[in-house]
C-alpha cells in the first residue's frame, strides 16, 4: 500500500488530534511537609494517659492521628510497657494547625480491645516514616 503525501499529512494530522484526547492525571498534590510542634503528655490515672500533640502541614486528621500513636508508643516503651491501646482522639484544625486530644491506655501485655499497638514495632514505624516520638 503506497499513501500520498497528501494522505500521510491527514493521518499525522488524525494522529495529533487522538493524541490531544488522551486522559489527564490527577491534579498534583502540594508535598507533604510536615511540622510537628510537640507532644504535651498527662497521666490520668495509673495506666491512662493524655496525649496533646500539634502539627501543621498535615494533609487530614490521618497524619494528626499518627503522630499521637507514635507519641503513645514510645512513651508506653519508656515507662516498661510493650502495648497501648487506643481510647479516643479528637482532631481541629484552625489556621492551618492542627491538634489532637487523644487517650490510650498502656500495658505490660497485649491487652483487649480492636485498636491495639505494639509499641516496638510502631515506634520503628514511625521512624521510617520520620513521625517524632515523645
Amino acid at each position: 500500500m503506497i499513501i500520498s503525501p497528501s494522505g500521510l499529512i491527514s493521518a499525522l494530522a488524525l494522529a495529533g488530534t487522538v493524541s490531544g484526547c488522551e486522559q489527564t492525571s490527577e491534579p498534583k498534590q502540594p508535598p507533604f511537609k510536615p511540622d510537628y510542634k510537640g507532644v504535651q503528655t498527662r497521666l490520668l490515672d495509673g495506666d491512662l494517659v493524655n496525649f496533646r500533640v500539634t502539627m501543621a502541614g498535615a494533609r487530614d486528621n490521618a497524619d494528626v492521628d499518627a503522630y499521637a500513636e507514635c507519641a503513645a508508643a514510645q512513651y508506653a516503651l519508656i515507662r516498661g510497657y510493650g502495648f497501648a491501646r487506643h481510647l479516643r482522639t479528637s482532631v481541629a484544625e484552625q489556621a492551618g494547625i492542627w491538634t489532637a486530644d487523644a487517650v490510650y491506655t498502656i500495658s505490660p501485655a497485649l491487652p483487649r480491645g480492636l485498636k491495639t499497638i505494639d509499641a516496638e514495632v510502631t515506634v520503628s514505624s514511625c521512624d521510617e516514616n520520620k513521625i517524632p516520638t515523645v
